[in-house]
């Protein structure tokens, strides 16, 4: 490494001496870095550790340690974090795409073995167990048995993928949800690895992960966020995360939750404030005095549901607290001296002389006024306070229903097996404790099994029509229950175990009985489910529930034993209790004490010890799978999960020439709030669909589609269920819910599918209209590559999220803007219109320095021409030349 700044020096761990790359050097030089939030003195030490003059440069370190915080962002730097991480829906296509590689470089006479992962390499099978069975005793085993028959051939690849790629792990299925797994093991806060120069260095624990809520990590004051798989594919082959120095809000925290209120009301409130506030972009960092009343499964809890507040990251720095729980987790003692002595010589290390870093902006909370609170029904950002839920849901109710409605309820009877129920609009039909938000955080899941224990003993009991759930993120989680005594109060609720995994969350809350389904249909109800996850997008959940809200797990619960979203549980009964006197929320709540009592009782290092003493074996069924050999990966064209994808075909040894969009049309004219749920293929496959008549003509039946999320190694399912999202609302089509265009030369209704393949028949380019916010929600690499394999040059829109935009990039589609306060509605555009986007064939090799605009050409049927210059959203020199080259993996591989 060069060293401009003469900050190398040495740190004496565990009788080591452990190289450093020292950021208070820069002190001596004339620069103020104690002033720096910590996220980027995390950025600073590792430009400084990779100096190379050439990538990363002296005026990049500069720039950066004379930090603006009012300035707007400008600057690119080159970040290299230390390791990747993956879950197995982003992880498979991502480890698709590198046997791909090895296949192109090949035919380009290149040696196939050098491509592999440079960085650390880990992925977390977590997202494909489904909720099939639920509320017995054998859920676990019948749902553990139903995802390996699903998914043996995608765990197959993958088992070849952990022997033919160096470096690259995989942590076998039934173990965790990826960010706990992260959380409790995988991370180290300060890690050691080589520098430059062959020598060991200690140096902060950094990453990207293809899943947006990484940021989980952000809590332990490890810095790391969500990209999309592409990028993370680059980063894996020695590609620097390609960044503008950004801008940092503080969100200053004083105080302590009052009675009755969980880390999840307060994240929810964090959520709605700094969406409000506008941080869309940005890196968010918790400071203040109220951080010492959050245990550290508090701040994973804030943390995780950073892209839900908008930031890129939302980091609380180390401290006191950090080193407890890496004590608690079973952590080696080095590793936790290794992270105090370190950070403390780095000035990372947060105490009470620590002094308030500068800040962009600020934000203040006092954790006493948080209130008890759900989101829904469609957003995280909506947070409705729990008193509000009656009233909430039935304004919102109207808009829920298909074409609308006069709000008045509808109700439908359930042929159950208890007997016969009445279902109306908002009724409770999945209620899930799930998700890596709350998983994680023992308060909020011994609440949970307190709460079960004491309606136990009230006499209550679940809705039957109620489709319970629990999915811990890890087994601790599991142990701990059991050692406070709570598994049989929840298994009495049919809160049973289903799984250790994502379920619900990512839309694998499974079938719902057959009479509670046929009730939602014949009476065209809005159903609701409440979940303890921290997505709720229209059509993630379940197909037929429409009104989805995120709440703590006692609160999952509750909701449960009401059976209704549309009650006021704080002055209405939950039920009747054996006595025959009804029984409110406030009469089986637990009180914090009772909480925190069953913390410090029930959670035992040894449980952390002995859980992750043999991850990576996994179950034996993982262990009897057969694994394919060879350096290249043998394709089987019958295989209806892996295919070789098309990215490489006909690619050339130097880019070609880039050209305009002349001639396009428009595949779909769309609204604010488009998210990547409804872009890219998630959740069960619709029967009636392109990619089931795909599966189905390969002899696929229908009880064995799985999930998109399954299939995602796939690209003939999921450019089929690109933009199929059963809710999204196509301006085109605007009497039909669900994704449909309209083919502008023959006025034919067709799926998004068969339109674009009909529009690529006939040799015409695509583009994309959209409003504010297009792309929001987890990073999906799908989100781009479908767009991208159905013909889409470029899109339009009037606002991006961050991680689509740059994935857009990444795939070799053109992120263009509406001009300030314009929109497709204000300029007129139908979507009728022929487009052609000019400038580009002459500007591509400086479309960030200076070609900030392209001229946008919409002409009429009638022949009326509407024009306007679009802003280029090619943010950085580096997303400049992916572009060139045709998107991010046709770059590194000419590299």
């Amino acid at each position: 490494m060069r060293d401009s700044f003469d900050a190398r020096s040495t740190v004496e761990v565990a009788g080591r001496s452990l190289n450093i790359a020292a950021v208070p050097a820069l002190t001596d030089r004339g620069f103020d870095v104690d002033r720096l939030p910590f996220a980027l003195r995390v950025l600073l030490e590792n430009l400084l550790r990779h100096e190379d003059g050439d990538v990363v440069r002296r005026e990049d370190i500069e720039a950066l340690a004379g930090w603006d915080p009012k300035a707007a962002p400008s600057r690119e730097i080159a970040f290299t974090p230390a390791r990747v991480l993956m879950q197995d829906f982003t992880g498979v296509p991502a480890i698709v795409d590198l046997a791909a590689m090895r296949d192109a470089m090949s035919a380009l006479g290149g040696d196939p073995t050098r491509i592999n992962p440079l960085l650390p390499a880990e992925l977390v099978i977590d997202h494909s167990v489904q909720v099939d069975a639920f509320g017995t005793p054998d859920a676990h085993r019948v749902n553990a048995e139903r995802e390996f028959e699903r998914n043996s051939e995608r765990y197959a690849f993958l088992r070849w993928g952990q022997t033919a790629f160096d470096n690259f792990k995989v942590v076998p299925p039934d173990t965790g949800i990826v960010h706990q797994v992260n959380l409790e093991f995988l991370a180290e806060v300060v890690r050691t690895g080589p520098g430059a120069d062959g020598e060991t260095f200690a140096f902060p624990d950094t990453l990207v992960g293809t899943d947006s809520h990484t940021t989980m990590i952000n809590g332990l004051g490890v810095l790391g966020w969500g990209v999309g798989g592409i990028e993370a594919e680059a980063a894996m082959l020695g590609q620097p995360v390609s960044m503008l120095i950004p801008q940092v809000v503080g969100y200053r925290l004083v105080g302590s939750l009052a009675e009755g209120t969980t880390a999840t009301d307060l994240v929810l409130t964090i959520v709605e404030a700094l969406r409000k506030k506008g941080v869309v972009g940005k890196f968010v960092e918790f400071f203040g005095p109220g951080m010492k009343s959050l245990p550290l499964a508090d701040r994973a809890t804030i943390a995780n549901m950073a892209p839900e507040y908008g930031a890129t990251c939302g980091l609380f720095p180390v401290d006191a607290e950090t080193l407890r729980y890496l004590r608690l987790s079973g952590r080696p003692d080095e590793v936790v001296e290794r992270v105090e002595k370190v950070l403390r010589a780095q000035g990372m290390f947060h105490d009470d002389d620590t002094p308030e870093a500068s800040y962009t902006d600020t934000l203040e909370l006092d954790l006493g006024r948080v209130e008890p609170s759900l989101a829904g029904p469609k957003r995280p950002q909506d947070r409705v306070v729990l008193s509000a839920m009656k009233s909430s849901f039935h304004e919102a109710l109207p808009s829920l229903r298909k074409g609308g409605s006069n709000g008045a309820v509808h109700r439908a009877t359930a042929a159950l097996e208890e007997g016969e129920e009445e279902l109306a609009d908002g009724s409770v039909v999945i209620a899930a404790i799930t998700s890596c938000t709350n998983t994680s955080n023992p308060s909020v899941m011994l609440a949970a099994g307190l709460l079960a224990k004491k309606a136990v003993e009230k006499g209550l009991r679940v809705k039957p029509w109620v489709k319970t759930s629990l999915a811990p993120g890890s087994k601790v989680v599991r142990d701990y229950l059991a050692a406070a005594g709570l598994t049989d109060g929840l298994n009495e609720l049919r809160f049973h175990l289903v799984g250790f995994g994502c379920t619900t969350c990512i839309g694998n809350s499974g079938p719902l009985p057959p009479p509670v389904e046929a009730a939602i249909h014949e009476g065209d109800l809005v159903a609701a489910s409440v979940l303890s996850g921290n997505r709720n997008f229209e059509g993630r959940v379940s197909p037929v529930v429409r009104a989805n809200y995120l709440a703590s797990p006692p609160l999952v619960v509750a909701f449960a034993l009401a059976g209704r979203a549309d009650i006021d549980l704080q002055t209405e009964p939950l039920g009747v209790g054996k006595d025959g006197a009804e029984v409110f929320l406030k009469d089986v709540w637990p009180s914090q004490a009772e909480v925190a009592d069953a913390v410090r009782e029930v959670i035992r290092r040894e449980m952390f010890v002995e859980s992750y003493a043999d991850v990576f074996e996994g179950p034996e069924r993982w262990r009897a799978l057969p694994t394919p050999e060879g350096s290249r990966y043998a394709w089987d064209d019958a295989s209806t999960y892996v295919k070789n994808p098309p990215y490489f075909e006909g690619m050339t040894a130097e880019p070609p020439a880039v050209e305009d969009v002349t001639g396009a049309r428009v595949l779909a004219l769309l609204g604010d709030s488009v998210t990547t749920d409804h872009i890219s293929p998630a959740g069960s496959i619709a029967k009636d669909s392109p990619a089931a008549r795909y599966l189905e003509g390969l002899g696929v039946a229908p009880n064995d589609f799985n999930s998109y999320g399954s299939r995602r190694g796939n690209h003939e399912v999921m450019m089929r269920g690109t933009f199929a999202n059963v809710r999204i609302r196509n301006r085109l089509v605007p009497d039909v819910e669900g994704g449909f265009t309209r083919h502008v030369p023959s006025g034919e209704t067709l799926s998004m599918y068969d339109a674009a393949m009909r529009y690529r028949d006939e040799g015409t380019p695509l583009v994309v209209l959209a409003g504010k916010e297009y792309g929001t929600g987890s990073s999906r690499d799908w989100a781009a590559k479908g767009p991208a394999l159905l013909g889409v040059r470029a899109v339009i829109v009037e606002s991006y999220e961050r991680i689509h935009r740059s994935n857009l990039v990444g795939m070799g589609v053109l992120p263009l803007q509406f001009p300030d306060g314009e929109s497709a509605a204000s300029l007129g555009l139908t979507g009728d219109e022929v487009i052609d986007v000019t400038g580009l064939a002459e500007g591509v090799a400086d479309l960030f320095r200076s070609v900030r605009t392209l001229a946008v050409r919409a002409t009429k049927p009638d022949g009326t021409v509407v024009e306007f210059d679009a802003r280029v959203r090619i943010d950085t020199p580096q997303e400049a030349r992916y572009f060139h080259h045709g998107g991010i993996l046709r770059f590194v591989l000419r590299k």
